[in-house]
């Protein structure tokens, strides 16, 4: 009964349509995020490849690890956040693992992975 009551006051918070994509991982996505400073809102945006994703309803998370100045930067946003203004998936690629935490270890050309083809329909 009060799992019923908590879904529906959760669905509440979802965010559908074109500010949530569907996204993988192994997807190289865009995340606009709105930043305060002060009394001025600005949208700042993190791109790198989403190595994982975590939990589930309002609860769920995804981590993206880009490289900065030959330093990796993993940074774990929550897909529902009001503070998220958009995701754009720039890319797709073939992954076989639910988490690609071995990314970590590797340097340089080895943390490429190779990109999803998208059959066209031919008219």
């Amino acid at each position: 009964m009060s799992q019923k009551i908590l879904d529906l006051v959760e669905q509440s918070s979802l965010k559908h349509g074109e500010d949530y994509p569907e996204f993988e991982i192994g997807d190289t996505v865009d995340v606009h995020t709105r930043i305060l400073e002060g009394n001025k809102e600005r949208i700042q945006i993190f791109t790198g490849v989403v190595i994982a994703r975590s939990g589930s309803g309002s609860r769920e998370m995804f981590v993206v690890r880009r490289i900065v100045n030959n330093e990796g930067v993993e940074r774990k946003f929550p897909v529902h956040s009001p503070k998220i203004a958009k995701i754009e998936v720039k890319r797709s690629s073939v992954v076989r693992r639910a988490k690609l935490y071995y990314l970590r270890d590797r340097v340089g050309k080895k943390t490429r992975l190779t990109e999803r083809r998208r059959d066209i329909a031919k008219s």
